[in-house]
C-alpha cells in the first residue's frame, strides 16, 4: 500500500491510497500522523485502518503534482517535534563497488582511515542474530521538520554552502506512541542532500555538511521493506534536459546493517522516545553524482525514482540568501 498526503482544491489536507496514479481519499483521517496514532490506539495495522477509512472521493495524482499540492508523506503540526536524522557507511553498493570496498577494508585495520574502519565494523557486525545488538553505525542529525521538502517543492541551499548534491536513500518514518514505543509507519524514497565539498575538507565537518534540507516522498510505503530495492537517480539541467543518471540499490540485501540494527541504535536514546514525536531517519546510500564530479547548479532538478515507492521524488535546487543575526548579550 502507498499513501500520499496532499492539499485538495479547497485547501484542506487529505490522505489518499495511491492505486495506478489515482488517489482514493480517506474519509476519517486527514493526515498520516492521525492515521498512525489511531492505528496505535486501536491496535490494528496501518493498512487495515486505511482500507476501512476509504471514501468515494478520488484525485488524479498527476494533477496534484502539477499544481504543487503534494505534502511530505509524514509530518507533525509542530515542526520542532519532528526529528530528521540518518546513518551513513551502511551500503555495499553494486557488485563492482562491493569488490573494491572489500579490498579497501581488508588487511591491517590500523592502516585504514576512520571512515573505512567504521565501514569495516558494519560489514563485520552490522547484521547481528535476531535479539542481539550489532555494532552501531555512523549517525547524524539533519534538522527538524522544517527541513523536509515534499516532491515538486524547491530544495533550498544556503549561499554559504560549498556544494549541494543528492543522496538517493530510503527513509524510515516513525511515530512515538503514548506508551513511549517507536512505531514504524512505513518507508519513503528520499533525497538526503548534503554539502559534499564541506565534508571532504575534513570528515569532522560531516555534522555541518548534513545541516541542509532534504526531499522525502511523495508516497509512504506501508509494510515491510523489500530486501532488494532498485532505483534511478537523475539530474536535469535548467532546460529540462537529462544531465546525469545512475542506478542505485538499497534494502538489506545491499546493506551492511539490518534495518532493525539501525533502528535500535537510534531509538535506544530516551530523547528519541518522547510520546507524540515524529522521526524521519535516512538509511544511507552508495550512489551520488558528486562521486562522478558533478556539481549541481541552482535551477537544476533532482529526481529520485524507484518502482517500489511509486511516483518519483522531484525537487529543483534553489540558492537562497542566509540570514545571520549577530548575537547580542543581555
Amino acid at each position: 500500500m502507498l499513501l500520499v498526503q496532499f492539499i485538495d482544491e479547497a485547501g484542506s489536507r487529505c490522505v489518499g491510497v495511491l492505486e495506478q496514479m489515482t488517489l482514493h481519499v480517506l474519509d476519517t483521517y486527514t493526515t498520516t500522523y492521525d492515521l498512525a496514532r489511531a492505528a496505535i490506539q486501536q491496535k490494528i495495522s496501518l493498512a487495515e485502518l486505511a482500507d476501512k477509512s476509504r471514501g468515494q472521493r478520488k484525485h488524479a495524482y498527476q494533477d496534484l503534482a502539477a499544481a504543487g499540492r503534494l505534502l511530505a508523506p509524514l509530518d507533525h503540526a509542530d515542526a520542532a517535534h519532528c526529528y530528521v536524522t540518518g546513518t551513513g557507511l551502511t551500503h555495499l553498493g553494486s557488485a563492482d563497488t562491493r569488490d573494491a570496498m572489500h579490498k579497501k577494508i581488508g588487511g591491517d585495520v590500523d592502516t585504514l582511515s576512520d571512515s573505512m574502519k567504521m565501514f569495516r565494523m558494519g560489514v563485520e557486525g552490522g547484521k547481528p542474530a535476531q535479539g542481539q545488538r550489532g555494532v552501531q553505525p555512523e549517525w547524524f542529525y539533519k534538522g527538524d521538520g522544517s527541513v523536509v521538502c515534499a516532491s515538486e517543492q524547491p530544495l533550498r541551499m544556503p549561499d554559504f554552502a560549498l556544494d549541494g548534491g543528492e543522496e538517493p536513500e530510503i527513509a524510515g518514518l516513525y511515530v512515538i506512541g503514548d506508551d513511549g514505543h517507536a512505531y514504524r509507519v512505513g518507508f519513503a524514497i528520499g533525497n538526503e542532500f548534503s554539502d559534499h565539498i564541506t565534508e571532504r575538507q575534513n570528515y569532522l565537518y560531516l555534522a555541518h555538511s548534513k545541516l541542509r534540507m532534504c526531499g522525502v516522498g511523495p508516497a509512504l510505503l506501508v509494510g515491510d521493506l523489500p530486501a532488494h530495492v532498485s532505483g534511478t537517480s537523475r539530474i536535469y539541467d535548467q532546460q529540462g534536459q537529462l544531465r546525469w543518471e545512475k542506478a542505485f540499490v538499497s534494502g538489506e540485501q545491499n546493506m551492511s546493517h539490518t534495518i532493525a540494527n539501525l533502528e535500535y541504535h537510534h531509538f535506544k536514546y530516551a530523547l528519541f522516545n518522547r510520546p507524540g514525536d515524529v522521526h524521519i531517519h535516512f538509511f544511507g546510500t552508495a550512489t551520488l553524482s558528486f562521486a562522478d564530479s558533478i556539481s549541481v547548479q541552482a535551477g537544476e532538478t533532482f529526481e529520485v525514482e524507484s518502482a517500489t515507492f511509486g511516483p518519483a521524488l522531484r525537487n529543483r535546487l534553489d540558492l537562497v540568501a542566509s540570514h545571520y543575526t549577530e548575537v547580542k548579550a543581555l
